[in-house]
């Protein structure tokens, strides 16, 4: 068992502890890997109904001021001041080289814009967006704030009997709530592929709702073990594994998360840490070295983060950087980056798996459909 004595807690600690959770150290924090019932139920659970995550981890943030929107699109290759009120998109904070710093999602709420960032980057995004634009609007942090995550084809049914009127967001939008009389503010997204949602609300409220959800006959607690087999299957990136300051936006075949707006004869084109390398690679004048693939092994292996990749002639071609066996997939799925000439869907490559070589191909992704509720 891991120390978790001079770890952070997340306001659901006592809850997890109830609950029979086995804890581990994650960004500081120590944090639910799994429940009784283990990674495998966990994750069919949410595939099939609703699965509570606390994420409280991650970090809340607004950025306010009439220049926020401005300023805020001046880090990142992505449309900010044309997000309409309410409407939630994914952003990338960037280096002066391009690799990025973290991803992260943002909310336009009118009054402000809200901004989750990964748990283990918190202190450092908030101090690179304090140096850089804290001159042009307000940046307040929101660390205290608890966050949790229902996700699932039942998520909406539970979640609306605690906040009416949830069941009308549709994918990537937020609203602003209120529960026992405290302020939430709900977006309908999360990180599995399935429909579900983000609740930001107060830590002192935090286990009283968690409860509140978990008496919901569709909805049960789900660990950090199940989050990442649920979202490697749907083809999503892990900060840290799949991206980091080494990797660009293209690189990372992020290209779709960069609006036209800010892209090469766009309206507001460049003018990010990095533009001019991340617009060269987009406009193909600047020859990628390596590009982020989906991998399906052809035998029930599981290839794992670290496992070089290999031509069929025993050439290094790239590395798996998160890999698992796909509990809904039912075979080993992998996220990878290997040389653009190995990149096309159907390609044949091999894993060294223990020096083994394990066939592989590359796929396309997510590896199971998303089921986003749009509309």
């Amino acid at each position: 068992m891991s120390d978790t004595s001079a770890l952070l807690q997340t306001p659901l600690n006592a809850l997890h502890l109830e609950l029979g959770a086995r804890m581990v150290p994650f960004a500081g924090y120590s944090m639910p890997v799994q429940y009784p019932a283990g990674l495998m139920a966990e994750h069919h659970h949410t595939r099939n109904a609703a699965g509570l995550f606390d994420v409280s981890h991650m970090g809340q943030l607004t950025l306010s001021g009439p220049d926020a929107a401005a300023a805020f699109e001046s880090l990142m290759p992505v449309d900010v001041i044309g997000l309409g009120v309410n409407k939630q998109r994914y952003g990338l904070l960037l280096t002066d080289e391009g690799g990025i710093i973290d991803d992260l999602m943002f909310v336009n709420r009118g009054s402000d814009i809200f901004v989750i960032v990964n748990g283990a980057c918190k202190h450092g995004d908030l101090a690179h967006i304090v140096e850089r634009i804290g001159g042009r609007c307000t940046v307040t942090p929101q660390f205290d704030r608890a966050l949790l995550a229902l996700q699932g084809p039942q998520a909406v049914t539970a979640l609306a009997r605690l906040l009416p009127g949830i069941e009308k967001l549709v994918f990537m939008t937020g609203m602003a709530a209120t529960w026992n009389g405290d302020d939430l503010f709900v977006t309908r997204s999360g990180y599995t592929g399935e429909d579900g949602f983000e609740i930001s609300l107060p830590a002192a409220s935090a286990e009283a709702f968690a409860r509140a959800l978990l008496a919901q006959p569709e909805v049960k607690p789900i660990g950090l073990g199940a989050r990442n087999s649920l979202r490697l299957e749907a083809g999503l990136c892990l900060y840290g594994n799949d991206i980091d300051t080494t990797t660009t936006p293209v690189e990372a075949a992020l290209n779709w998360a960069m609006q036209k707006v800010r892209r090469t004869g766009g309206e507001r084109a460049g003018g990010f840490p990095g533009a001019a390398r991340v617009l060269a690679q987009l406009d193909s004048t600047q020859a990628l070295t390596r590009k982020r693939v989906g991998l399906v092994a052809l035998e029930r292996v599981p290839v794992r983060e670290h496992v070089e990749l290999q031509s069929l002639n025993g050439t290094k071609i790239g590395e798996v950087t998160s890999g698992l066996l796909g509990p809904t997939a039912d075979k080993p799925v992998a996220i990878g980056y290997v040389t653009p000439e190995f990149a096309a869907t159907g390609t044949r490559v091999s894993a060294l798996v223990r020096g083994k070589t394990v066939p592989m191909e590359v796929a396309p992704m997510p590896f199971v459909p998303n089921r986003y509720f749009r509309g």
